[in-house]
């Protein structure tokens, strides 16, 4: 029986990313594999300070306490020490790729310091290629610790959704009878203007069938591809939107997401950086094709199944858009294209390819362990 001892700060917050990834994968984990025993490590206090605290002393010493064979950080926190090989989860290293990102004086000091105790790991898991690249270029750590085990989407994301969830979705929102559709956040690498300016190069041919709903607000802050911050209605005023193209529904329920991609004719994705990037797999598992552009993760998760420009070309995206929503063979062709890539992400496989890497870790000698 392999025992695990898993850093569960985020894994009763199931409305972050961590939360929902830690929750998926230790039940996936369960489900392919009756040899493993997965025990939660939970905090006694959460502030900034006991955070620190926790994933550095009181998660290590906890694994020393039930013997575990494996530490296992489900984000990017592992601790300098531990008496168990540690496996950590690092989705992605935006902090260190992305100048704007690095933050304040605390920021900083906290990525420094999970930067130096990454070396001390000894498996590192990340979302994709792009980013193990990036973890390798950027983290003082050797390329055989590093594997890509991607993301999966859950199994609520279908287009077999009831009538009766499509409408009351629908009736929620007051939703067109069709639109292009954008969820995500809004910071400045979600590149919040090109979508609008590629939408805006189509809103004359297509703009009255196919309105682009947002979920933000009209105070969501967004940020111009030079830096610039405003609010969402301050960007779309700019912009000269008039009448009801644009749509903001602003933040929506998780139970609300499937029927929202469900009924959408295209979702529109430019964001410039993504660890993995899983609202474009969200929607091809919904049967929407997708239009984004094709930089970072965002390749490699959609395979031949979008259609993909260069992030800030906003004329070619509103060609893209255009073709998706007047040409129903191209539609119906990266619908199932969609389906059939988004069916390859599991959490059985994520679970099957991350238990992998802990019998690895498992099979190393002390020696090998020593010196990583």
């Amino acid at each position: 029986m392999m025992r695990i001892a898993l850093n569960a700060w985020f894994y009763d917050q199931p409305n972050t990313g961590s939360g929902q990834y830690a929750r998926n994968l230790v039940d996936a984990l369960r489900e392919v594999s009756s040899a493993i025993d997965i025990r939660l490590v939970t905090p006694r206090a959460r502030s900034d300070i006991s955070k620190v605290w926790f994933e550095q002393v009181e998660f290590p010493r906890a694994a020393a306490k039930m013997g575990a064979d494996i530490a296992f950080v489900p984000y990017w926190a592992p601790p300098f020490e531990c008496c168990a090989p540690v496996a950590v989860t690092v989705h992605d290293v935006i902090p260190l790729a992305l100048p704007e990102y690095r933050g304040g004086a605390l920021q900083r000091l906290y990525t420094s310091l999970v930067r130096s105790s990454s070396a001390s790991a000894t498996a590192i898991l990340t979302d994709s290629e792009h980013s193990r690249n990036d973890i390798l270029r950027l983290l003082p750590v050797n390329e055989s610790t590093v594997t890509s085990v991607p993301l999966a989407v859950e199994p609520r994301y279908t287009p077999a959704i009831p009538s009766e969830e499509m409408e009351r979705v629908r009736e929620r929102y007051d939703l067109p009878d069709t639109y292009i559709f954008y969820l995500g956040s809004f910071d400045r690498r979600k590149n919040i203007e090109t979508l609008l300016q590629a939408y805006g190069w189509c809103v004359d041919t297509i703009g009255e069938e196919f309105p682009l709903l947002i979920t933000g607000d009209a105070d969501t802050p967004v940020y111009s591809r030079e830096g610039r911050a405003m609010t969402l209605g301050k960007m779309l005023e700019e912009m000269q939107f008039a009448g009801n193209e644009v749509r903001l529904i602003g933040r929506v329920p998780e139970e609300d997401k499937p029927a929202l991609y469900a009924l959408a004719r295209c979702f529109l994705f430019t964001s410039i950086y993504e660890g993995f990037g899983l609202p474009v797999l969200e929607a091809m598992a919904c049967g929407t094709p997708v239009v984004a552009g094709n930089a970072s993760s965002i390749p490699e998760v959609v395979g031949n199944a979008a259609m993909l420009t260069e992030p800030n070309d906003a004329r070619r995206m509103a060609g893209a858009l255009i073709a998706i929503c007047t040409e129903d063979t191209l539609y119906d062709r990266l619908r199932q294209r969609g389906l059939l890539r988004a069916a390859q992400f599991t959490w059985q496989r994520t679970a099957l390819e991350t238990l992998a890497v802990f019998n690895r870790m498992i099979s190393l000698n002390p020696f090998e362990m020593a010196g990583r």
